[in-house]
């Protein structure tokens, strides 16, 4: 069994140098991977379409390529991908998350999340998603314009990326991920995969671990199980990323 966990590349335009390694990747992946686990946050903006953006038919191409030459493929939704649809449930046979979920390999118990809900005390943001994520909400993306909803993507990523640095400041990484993932694991499963935090570590703790796994963009971080173990790994073309 050999499985890919890759989470938060932001996908915008094919030009993007993230992206192009994206696609190289993956098509690399192409007939050498049972399984390929999408954490969420894969696109800038995916939410409530059942036909693909313009900009996001190169990905979809590849992972259908994938899906094709017998890659079984898992998605969790994520704070900028959720109501996937038709185009991953039937074109790709995609499994999806909606609030993540577990899954088994090789007899271990693993425990999937995206990680936008790890933190408790984020209370403006829990409001947020769950109007986000309404049926009202859905209905209007649908029958929007694709260049109405990629506008307000485009503005919505601006001042996300504005406020990175005092969110992270306050709420570290670790610090909200620990007791999340003391808790998952308490419930009986053996790993824990997150996203969302873009900040790559591999941890043990006791006989389990978590994986964060970091970001796609500039960090270009996943894992890959392979051999009945984790190993937390970077795409090679890109800058070097330490696990901490």
């Amino acid at each position: 069994m050999r499985a890919i966990f890759l989470a938060d590349a932001h996908l915008c335009k094919p030009s993007d140098p993230n992206y192009q390694a994206l696609l190289a990747f993956l098509e690399d992946q192409c007939g050498k991977t049972d399984m390929l686990v999408l954490l969420g946050d894969i696109f800038e903006f995916w939410i409530g379409k059942a036909s693909v953006v313009e900009a996001y038919v190169p990905i979809i191409d590849v992972l259908e390529r994938m899906h094709q030459q017998g890659t079984k493929m898992v998605y969790v939704e994520g704070n900028h991908d959720f109501h996937l649809g038709p185009v991953f449930t039937d074109r790709l046979a995609c499994q999806v998350l909606p609030e993540g979920g577990s899954i088994e390999l090789d007899g271990k118990k693993i425990f999937l999340a995206h990680g936008d809900l790890a933190n408790p005390a984020d209370e403006s943001y829990r409001r947020l998603r769950a109007f986000l994520r309404s049926s009202l909400i859905r209905t209007m993306l649908r029958l929007a314009p694709n260049s109405l909803t990629m506008a307000i993507a485009n503005r919505g990523s601006y001042n996300s990326r504005k406020n990175a640095g005092e969110r992270r400041s306050r709420w570290p990484a670790r610090e909200i991920l620990r007791p999340y993932a003391e808790a998952i694991l308490a419930e009986g499963y053996q790993v824990l995969v997150t996203g969302h935090y873009h900040h790559p570590f591999h941890e043990k703790l006791g006989d389990r671990e978590h994986i964060a796994l970091g970001d796609w963009i500039t960090q270009f971080s996943y894992a890959v199980y392979e051999n009945h173990a984790f190993t937390l790994q970077t795409y090679p073309t890109s800058p070097t990323t330490s696990e901490d």
